[in-house]
């Protein structure tokens, strides 16, 4: 068999096991198993969340609180990572993390499930593209002259919409274009830290490794009141978690390009461990530089969310920290290419099974380009407007990172009791039942501890927004959504649907 006639049959395989679970080959199945990887390890970008959180565990605890606790967060990130991986080779469905809930935990769980990934995911855009603009300014305004604290509010708005809009554009014209750039993002990313942590070892002031290992009470005034003074190192140790939590996220992407993934049983859960683990070796490696080269970890802490803009001045010369920052701006840039991406398809699979308003709308798929345009669109625009009233985006943004995770760990918690039973299938990456159970506890637990913690003053208002979410979520459901949502095809309506199926995927055929 040549290899043509090979990634055919591929494709064939594909085309078939969608159609299993009730859906048409509507979107352009392209991307490569690399690429699939690219995509969820440009939208993790340690360059970003590495850089913007270092601050959260430098000053809970030092050093240590970045060396171990790195490390400690990584490996539990991981495991929510294998367990998704599992479900996502059992279930390859663009808006994975909406299917799997709902097949393994009924619709109405599917269903908050979808939201809170869905919110989630749209603040993470916001979230990303306001980081974009905010280094992009600060780095590049002293160069041509211009003071970035000048720049208020409209300018903010008008950069967000620059942004954005771009990127949606770039997602419209489609997969192909999108993957080539988020396969650059994956080298950039490569690159671009290996070159920082080889900077920050030559021109560091230290290479006491015992910093990594030594734990200080950083709280209160002496790490910038980051945290709230307390007296329990090992509280702080868990606010300090949230360094490499806030960073590791976004693997989700690769189960939202499922549809779009050559091969997509074996290589999205592919996809996402090794953005995972890959993240959290050359992140740690980094992050843990930054300590190494500070002339001092105490001041490094009181310097607060600029512990690594005053670190790169305190010993990098110019040229090479401005090379750096522009490279840094790029690799944010093309996260936030990433998180349109995974957002809009995402919103293209709920609006698929009726979830959203205007679903008919938002289920579209444009017939040349083949990709969601009406949903990636409606993705920039609400990304834009979430960033307009700041005072509340700040407390918006910390709640939507617990909202990824809720959604992250959901359809573990189900699949813990469907295993083997209601899911008795699996996909081609399996740990086997009882592999999955342990680990899927630990996963729970450890999200229900990044719930705990990622509400702690001050960000004890995220503990609002989320359970107001919640609430506002169980009424909706009880009110009416239950009446009417049917969400994924399921039993005898499968069978029923798959002359409805060829015919959408011969008028998208026909219409390109």
């Amino acid at each position: 068999m040549s290899q043509k006639q090979e990634i055919a049959h591929i494709l064939e395989e594909d085309v078939k096991r969608l159609h299993q679970m009730g859906y048409a080959q509507e979107l352009l199945r392209r991307m490569s198993g690399f690429s699939n990887f690219a995509i969820s390890f440009s939208m993790i970008c340690i360059l970003a969340g590495g850089i913007t959180s270092f601050h959260l565990a430098l000053s809970a605890t030092g050093g240590g609180g970045v060396g171990v606790g790195w490390a400690v967060g990584t490996i539990l990130t991981f495991i929510v990572a294998l367990c998704m991986a599992q479900i996502a080779s059992a279930y390859p469905t663009a808006g994975g993390l909406y299917h799997w809930a709902s097949i393994l935990g009924g619709r109405g769980w599917g269903w908050a499930a979808a939201w809170l990934n869905l919110a989630g995911l749209i603040f993470v855009v916001a979230a990303v593209n306001i980081g974009a603009y905010l280094l992009t300014v600060s780095t590049l305004g002293p160069v041509f002259g211009f003071n970035p604290a000048s720049l208020g509010l409209k300018e903010q708005i008008i950069g967000m919409i620059l942004i954005t809009f771009s990127q949606a554009l770039l997602n419209h014209f489609g997969i192909r274009v999108t993957s080539r750039l988020t396969d650059f993002s994956g080298y950039l990313i490569f690159g671009v830290s290996a070159l920082l942590t080889i900077c920050m070892i030559y021109y560091g002031k230290s290479a006491d490794l015992s910093r990594l290992i030594t734990f200080v009470n950083m709280s209160g005034d002496a790490g910038a009141g980051v945290w709230p003074a307390a007296g329990s190192i090992g509280g702080l140790f868990l606010l300090g978690l949230l360094l490499p939590a806030y960073t590791i996220t976004g693997y989700d992407a690769s189960a939202h390009t499922s549809e779009e993934t050559i091969s997509a049983a074996h290589n999205v859960p592919k996809g996402i461990v090794r953005s995972v683990l890959y993240s959290g070796i050359f992140g740690g490696v980094m992050v843990c530089s930054f300590v190494l080269a500070m002339p001092s970890v105490s001041q490094g802490a009181a310097q607060g969310s600029n512990a690594f803009f005053w670190l790169m001045d305190s010993i990098m010369p110019y040229s090479i920290k401005i090379t750096i920052e522009v490279l840094i701006c790029l690799a944010n840039y093309l996260c936030g290419l990433a998180c349109v991406t995974s957002t809009s398809r995402m919103m293209f699979a709920f609006a698929r099974d009726g979830g959203l308003p205007a679903s008919g709308l938002l289920r579209q798929v444009h017939a040349n380009h083949r990709t969601p345009v009406p949903a990636i669109w409606c993705t920039a625009i609400l990304a834009i407007a979430a960033t307009l009233y700041s005072p509340a985006y700040v407390t918006l943004t910390s709640a939507c990172v617990i909202f990824l995770y809720l959604s992250y760990v959901m359809p573990t918690a189900v699949g813990i009791f469907a295993i083997g039973k209601k899911w008795d299938k699996m996909g081609p990456f399996s740990m086997g039942i009882m592999a999955f159970r342990f680990l899927g506890a630990i996963a729970v637990v450890f999200v229900l501890v990044l719930f705990m913690i990622g509400t702690r003053p001050p960000n004890d208002r995220a503990l609002y927004v989320t359970a107001g979410v919640i609430v506002l979520l169980i009424v909706a459901w009880f009110a009416g959504v239950r009446r009417h949502f049917q969400g994924p095809p399921t039993g005898k309506k499968i069978d029923d649907l798959q002359k409805e199926l060829r015919r959408r995927e011969n008028a998208v055929d026909a219409a390109g």
